[in-house]
């Protein structure tokens, strides 16, 4: 089960990760509530309800227990998962996210102004930024090519603004911290170490916390690690899956 993150859809993953995750495992893509193609009820969001509509989803499947793949907000998603449905899951892999609450690392003040202040813009202008915020800047003016693809994945059904908010307000609620002890999974956590989006050290965090778990950084990599070291990044969950 492959969970995004905060106001992303199914048309963000690197096609080369589905490509080499279904090679090897059943694999699950869908949009979260709120993002894609999927309902947008105008409600109170929370990590909890996302985790619960996951668990649904697997349950319509007849998926009785998974891998749980969750990147940024979806990873605050599987932690959820791991910790109010343990038995469904199998192995968890953690992606360029955090614990949430006083104890993690904020999000950078100029990077939370960003994600703040939409409301105006059009999708387009909204999206570019998106794709700043994913990526170092040497690796943006070094692949303008790999930029305008990914730009375009993001505008096949970008998220309303509404929808984003109460997205953005779920996962600024939420906070693990206490109860990452708990998780029984096999846990590897994955992070680029230049992510302006949730700074490295959360997954640090959620390493050290999270009994017997595993922590690989990518050293020039951003928040949008999964596909800029998207080679990479597939061995190493490969690899953890099928240990």
């Amino acid at each position: 089960m492959m969970i995004m993150g905060l106001s992303a859809n199914k048309d963000w993953w690197h096609p080369y990760l589905i490509e080499q995750f279904s090679k090897n495992f059943k694999t699950v893509i869908f949009d979260n509530r709120g993002a894609g193609r999927t309902d947008k009820p105008k409600i109170e969001y929370s990590i909890k309800m996302f985790a619960d509509d996951t668990v649904g989803l697997m349950d319509a499947l007849g998926i009785k227990k998974a891998h749980i793949l969750g990147v940024s907000m979806g990873g605050m998603i599987g932690q959820e998962i791991a910790l109010s449905y343990p038995k469904r899951v199998n192995k968890l892999v953690l992606v360029s996210t955090s614990c949430g609450g006083p104890k993690s690392v904020p999000v950078p003040p100029e990077t939370l102004k960003a994600m703040l202040s939409r409301g105006e813009m059009t999708d387009e202008e909204r999206m570019r930024i998106t794709v700043e915020l994913l990526y170092p800047e040497e690796y943006r003016k070094s692949n303008p090519g790999i930029m305008e693809e990914t730009f375009r994945r993001l505008m096949i059904a970008p998220i309303p603004i509404d929808a984003y908010m109460r997205q953005l307000t779920a996962a600024s609620k939420f906070d693990s911290y206490d109860k990452l002890p708990k998780i029984k999974a096999p846990t590897i956590v994955l992070a680029g170490k230049k992510d302006v989006l949730l700074p490295w050290e959360n997954s640090k965090i959620l390493a050290e916390r999270i009994p017997g778990a595993k922590l690989v950084t990518f050293e020039e990599s951003g928040h949008g690690m999964i596909s800029q070291n998207a080679e990479e990044f597939a061995q190493a969950v490969i690899e953890f899956l099928k240990s």
